[in-house]
């Protein structure tokens, strides 16, 4: 299958994401661990030998963002998991918190011991009604147990953890706007420096993470840096879950060890195309993740496989990244005119519209694919894609703009020939919805 296991390596059943079941995997044994025996600074240092980069896009290694704070400065300390699971392709945290939401906690407390935390906060996005309640009562559940509260497993270290449930909007996924969902504020991105190591959540010192990577804490902890530094590659340590959706007959989340073949896993793991078309392109990471053609790929038959892998050097440099690891899988016959045409109403509907650039710019561009889709293309309705692409890139304070004119600009550069032909004959060279015949 997919390489070796750091999350998904246990089998799901009705009750796995309780706590007995939990603790009958070694649950919670990690944090007896560092309670017992590593100093605050320990873990983190852990952490960081570790090489974990942070899951939800950016690919920050974890352990350097926690030693951007000082857990004896005196201040008050805040640590937030990012559960905003909002980028379109993407629901991989999802599986963390319905089927192992305790992994989540015992991580919190693990970073919230090493980080000087009194008060950790779960930041879920409001749709996600299942996992919430899953979430919820795990929460429940381990303060029963005394595992969050005062003197937790009679150490002298208090911790409390708050569920904080958003209201759908897409920019809280970004992690200064989620802040200011949390404060009762307009939830804006904020401009750096400071760094929200330095000023966050209340002004205070603040690490917010992504679901993922604090929930391979725990097992980071309990095995050792040097055991997860042996899963993956050199540059790119550990796994990802991958969720895939799309054209693909086998969807849903996969955990993968970092390097794994890219053809095995679509073909072999994943079960291969629909209707056993060729694959004409991947979105890899979410839309916020450039396209890759299967040219691109290396994956349109067992003949033409090459050596792409599923990590962070590999993907960067074909163009494009593992992103919040949600996989699109795009087969022949789809019309990309009218899938860009769907990526920029999102990015219009969900800009803030704080920046300018951004707040024009992704309607701009939303109203001239609807024109080009409605059979009233220009011919200069690319370059004015292009144009308007540029102008977001690096104008705007959070990356709602720029992911918008990188999925444009992929788009147009790979499948050029496609809108020219749209904008000349007035409709698609080809139908609706994917057929098998």
């Amino acid at each position: 299958m997919t390489g070796r296991k750091v999350l998904m390596d246990f089998e799901v059943t009705a009750d796995s994401h309780t706590l007995a079941a939990y603790r009958a995997r070694g649950g919670y044994r990690a944090l007896a661990k560092a309670l017992q025996t590593m100093r605050p600074r320990d873990v983190t240092q852990e952490v960081v030998d570790s090489g974990i980069q942070g899951r939800g896009g950016a690919a920050f290694p974890a352990g350097r963002k926690w030693q951007g704070i000082d857990p004896d400065d005196g201040q008050p300390h805040y640590l937030i998991a990012n559960a905003d699971e909002g980028e379109p392709g993407t629901f991989k945290d999802r599986w963390v918190l319905e089927f192992d939401p305790h992994a989540l906690l015992e991580s919190m407390l693990l970073a919230s011991y090493a980080l000087g935390v009194r008060h950790a906060f779960v930041y879920i996005r409001g749709e996600y009604d299942r996992p919430w309640r899953r979430l919820d009562a795990a929460v429940e559940e381990a303060y029963a147990e005394g595992l969050f509260g005062e003197n937790i497993l009679g150490s002298g270290f208090a911790c409390d953890l708050f569920v904080f449930r958003g209201a759908g909007a897409y920019v809280c996924g970004e992690a200064s706007s989620l802040l200011g969902s949390i404060e009762g504020t307009r939830a804006y991105p904020r401009n750096r420096p400071p760094r929200m190591t330095v000023r966050g959540l209340y002004q205070a010192p603040t690490v917010v993470n992504n679901v993922e990577t604090l929930a391979s804490v725990a097992w980071i902890v309990r095995n050792g840096a040097r055991a997860f530094r042996e899963i993956g590659t050199e540059k790119s340590p550990g796994t990802r879950l991958i969720s895939v959706s799309g054209h693909i007959r086998k969807p849903g989340v996969y955990e993968v060890e970092l390097g794994y073949s890219w053809a095995k896993f679509l073909h072999e793991d994943c079960g291969g195309l629909l209707c056993n078309k060729a694959l004409k392109a991947v979105i890899p990471g979410g839309i916020s993740s450039a396209v890759l053609t299967g040219k691109d790929a290396k994956v349109l038959t067992a003949g033409e496989v090459e050596d792409l892998t599923l990590d962070h050097e590999k993907l960067r440099a074909a163009g494009s990244s593992l992103g919040s690891g949600g996989m699109i899988v795009i087969a022949e016959g789809t019309c990309m005119v009218r899938l860009l045409q769907i990526m920029l109403r999102f990015y219009h509907h969900e800009s803030c519209g704080q920046c300018t650039p951004c707040r024009e710019g992704t309607g701009w561009m939303h109203r001239v694919i609807d024109r080009i889709v409605a059979g009233q293309g220009r011919p200069e309705d690319i370059d004015t894609l292009y144009h308007v692409a540029r102008f977001n890139d690096g104008t705007t304070i959070c990356g709602l703009g720029d992911a918008a004119g990188y999925a444009a600009t992929a788009m147009l550069d790979n499948f050029r020939d496609e809108f020219e032909y749209f904008i000349e004959h007035r409709h698609s060279k080809f139908g609706g919805n994917l057929e098998c015949r």
